[in-house]
């Protein structure tokens, strides 16, 4: 049975969530309710029985990693294989390699020592459910040399302008990759390739110079290798901008969209915070809102996504907002399509309103 092995590449992904990842990289951004945005990643591969998965980490990463801890929450704290947190490390005076190929090659040995016969290499910002050995039999069936996935997106949105395109062929060829902001092809930063091709390409990018295994050592060969396309037709978010996160947050509040997101059968797993349950007042009005465990609700709340916690005093107002852990809402206080991270406190009578095309956010431990 042919094995796959995972590498989170979080090298190259910008943190463009503003005020979201001022204290943290984007792939540890709370998402959904109680869970970060890391997590789907993770859980689809442990769900496609994924045993050996590295992140590399270049910035902000503190947070990430006291998420992660030992990967106990994705059984992944094994002792053959399981979860290596990789930072950058760049003692080698002989290295002449850099960009996102830098870190590939100062971390050779994970790919060198790793069981898997195939590598899957991902990002963290595309949200979804996926199986990974579908993907792995439709590249074994093509016989192609790299297989990329795409969503073919019926609309698309501001957040796929920034993404990569793809070109594809009857036969699910890939004849090109480009930023076309009309296609919507949407390639999903997931490639899967045979791990023997993959040190070569390494190799190869490193001595051509290349600072980006992807856009360069891949995207080059598209006219001469066999680069295979694979369709993945599930729910799908792509998050990389604070009007996306709040969108596709909201979102969730759909029944039909959220249970397509986190299916009974390749649930997706987090760190186990062993909360209290929810607790609503006699006060409280709750209507169509995502609640995670923890939460003291004495005010209203409507459309909107309460994270692990949240405390709202009697009186308040909650409409269309996403409140992340520990945030205190006081009495009689009002927001609207506002975007509050952790551990924030809004005084008693307070007003935030923002637009919902452009939500308010409000930076980590503010006080208002």
């Amino acid at each position: 049975m042919d094995r796959i092995a995972g590498i989170i590449n979080l090298d190259h992904e910008q943190d463009l969530l503003e005020e979201l990842t001022y204290f943290r990289c984007g792939a540890a951004v709370p998402f959904a309710g109680r869970y970060r945005m890391i997590d789907f990643t993770l859980s689809n591969m442990t769900n496609s029985r994924i045993e050996s998965i590295a992140v590399f980490t270049r910035s902000k990463y503190r947070s990430l990693m006291d998420h992660l801890e030992q990967g106990k929450a994705w059984d992944l704290d094994r002792k053959r294989g399981g979860l290596f947190i990789l930072p950058p490390d760049w003692n080698d005076p002989t290295d002449i390699s850099r960009g996102d190929l830098q870190h590939f090659h100062n971390n050779i040995d994970y790919v060198h020592r790793s069981y898997g016969d195939y590598m899957l290499i991902t990002g963290s910002q595309h949200i979804c459910n996926i199986d990974y050995q579908d993907v792995l039999a439709a590249h074994k069936q093509s016989d192609a040399d790299v297989t990329l996935i795409y969503k073919r997106v019926e609309m698309v949105q501001p957040e796929h302008q920034l993404a990569s395109k793809l070109s594809i062929d009857e036969h699910n060829r890939v004849t090109d990759i480009h930023n076309n902001q009309k296609s919507n092809y949407v390639y999903m930063d997931m490639y899967l390739v045979k791990k023997s091709y993959l040190l070569e390409l390494i190799e190869e990018g490193i001595a051509h110079g290349y600072a980006h295994l992807f856009n360069e050592a891949i995207k080059a060969k598209v006219n001469t290798t066999h680069v295979h396309a694979y369709e993945y037709t599930g729910v799908h978010a792509l998050v990389n901008s604070v009007e996306s996160y709040f969108r596709n947050s909201r979102s969730l509040l759909n029944p039909q969209e959220h249970d397509l997101l986190f299916k009974q059968e390749s649930p997706v797993y987090t760190k186990v915070m062993n909360e209290a349950p929810s607790k609503y007042l006699q006060s409280s009005n709750v209507h169509n809102t995502l609640v995670a465990n923890g939460c003291v609700i004495a005010g209203d709340v409507e459309d909107s996504i309460l994270f692990r916690g949240v405390h709202v005093g009697k009186g308040a107002v909650i409409k269309n907002s996403v409140i992340l852990q520990n945030c205190v809402i006081e009495p009689n206080a009002v927001l609207e399509n506002v975007i509050m991270d952790k551990d924030c406190t809004i005084s008693e009578g307070r007003m935030l309103i923002g637009a919902t095309e452009k939500p308010f956010v409000l930076a980590k431990r503010k006080v208002m």
